[in-house]
């Protein structure tokens, strides 16, 4: 066979077999995520109930992720979440039937004092301080009776990046799935978000709008607030 016989079929083979695009497929991992209070979903403007008897509603709700990794494959990039946009994550990593899935709750510090950017950092997405260097990792509003301010909303904007301030925080899932699947469903438990290790009440903080000591608080409940679901 000569050469050019040789390089002819190496070709076709290429064009008939594209194991690069198999590749690219079986490399992805698309995460949904489910967010829930007292059992049910959570919906705009909907009554709960914490652990404490409080009522609450929720108007906004929305989040940062940031460094997805499952083994010693990492995803660099960083997902705003909105509760109710049905958001879902296409990451580009490999799924395993059982792993452990690391991510961070926040932006990294880099990115926090570069500055407003833009795609999911642009400020108008209303998760940047103007005042304040530095990005809210995570944003809860809404309106509660037990409220002390005069309008009875909670606002937690919780942000915090520097020093003893930081309000990023590293999670992790284990997991165990059906095979040949690329779906991975995350319960977001807002139940958590108020008795978890640092419990607290809608009366004693129903505002928290500036990095410090109330925010690392509600910061230390956010690993509590995500959970794998059985499929």
């Amino acid at each position: 066979m000569n050469k050019y016989a040789t390089l002819y079929i190496v070709l076709l083979f290429a064009f008939c077999c594209p194991v690069q695009s198999q590749e690219i497929i079986d490399k992805k991992t698309v995460i949904h995520f489910v967010p829930i209070a007292n059992g049910k979903p959570v919906q705009p403007d909907s009554i709960y109930q914490n652990a404490f008897g409080e009522t609450y509603s929720v108007s906004k709700l929305k989040y940062y992720l940031s460094n997805f990794s499952i083994g010693s494959k990492v995803d660099a990039g960083i997902y705003l979440i909105d509760a109710f946009a049905a958001d879902s994550v296409i990451l580009q990593l490999p799924l395993n039937a059982k792993g452990i899935l690391h991510f961070q709750l926040g932006v990294d510090s880099i990115y926090n004092c570069s500055g407003a950017q833009s795609g999911v950092l642009d400020p108008l997405n209303g998760m940047f301080w103007t005042w304040n260097t530095g990005y809210i990792n995570f944003k809860l509003e809404g309106y509660s009776a037990f409220s002390s301010t005069n309008i009875k909303n909670i606002e937690y904007h919780i942000g915090g990046y520097a020093g003893e301030n930081k309000t990023m925080r590293k999670i992790q899932l284990p997991y165990s799935l059906p095979k040949k699947t690329q779906d991975i469903y995350i319960q977001f438990n807002l139940d958590n978000f108020w008795k978890s290790s640092s419990a607290f009440k809608i009366a004693e903080l129903p505002v928290i709008t500036s990095p410090g000591k109330n925010a690392k608080i509600v910061a230390d409940n956010f690993s509590a607030l995500f959970s794998i679901l059985p499929q």
